[in-house]
């Protein structure tokens, strides 16, 4: 039985942003996962895309800096809950919203940044095509921002992620076929911590920052 004929991918998002909800009424933290953090602070302000934004941590931080996000994820429950954040922070007017499944997503628009931070999945996810079409979303002058977990999640038990070891930024950058033009920026691990049952840890993340030429 493949990925897909276990999980139809849109039921079972919806399912888990419903389920894993904890007392904030949300399934994450809310907060801007620390790499993107890193690699967007300092960089021109402008258009961004957001792949896979879920509740609206990464586009809510890059709204309230300026930037005019589109933000698409195949959940409407977790769209739900970032665009009531987005109201309560008065930052409505800057992020566009869009459910969509980015295995059927093609680009229509070019964005100063594209970004897509943890676009894994333990159901069907073409992931590799995703972001080969995403290169295509970004402006001429413009980057493009992947970010990935560099091993496992601790303590996950879904079968994809105990036994699949996540590609390293170099595969990554491999596998987009860039033209030979586009200059390569961050390439690399970030190091944070995170606290998991109550125990501080180290976590290693892959980070990819390339930028297509101005002209």
């Amino acid at each position: 039985m493949t990925k897909r004929q276990a999980h139809d991918p849109a039921a079972f998002w919806e399912e888990r942003y419903v389920s894993h909800r904890g007392e904030s009424g949300r399934m994450w933290s809310g907060r801007v996962n620390a790499a993107v953090e890193h690699e967007v602070a300092g960089l021109p302000v402008g258009t961004a895309l957001e792949l896979g934004s879920g509740e609206g941590g990464d586009a809510l931080w890059l709204a309230s800096h300026g930037w005019t996000v589109t933000a698409i994820d195949i959940s409407a429950n977790a769209l739900a809950v970032a665009a009531e954040e987005a109201q309560l922070r008065g930052l409505s007017h800057r992020v566009t919203w869009l459910q969509a499944d980015l295995a059927q997503w093609h680009p229509s628009a070019e964005f100063d940044l594209v970004t897509a931070a943890f676009l894994h999945s333990p159901v069907e996810l073409p992931r590799e095509e995703i972001l080969r079409r995403a290169v295509a979303a970004v402006a001429p002058g413009g980057r493009l921002l992947i970010v990935g977990h560099g091993a496992p999640p601790p303590g996950s038990t879904e079968p994809d992620h105990a036994h699949e070891i996540p590609p390293t930024a170099d595969e990554v950058l491999a596998s987009l076929a860039l033209p030979a033009d586009w200059t390569v920026e961050t390439n690399g691990v970030f190091e944070r911590t995170m606290t998991w049952k109550g125990t501080r840890m180290a976590i290693a993340d892959t980070v990819l920052r390339v930028r297509r030429p101005a002209g």
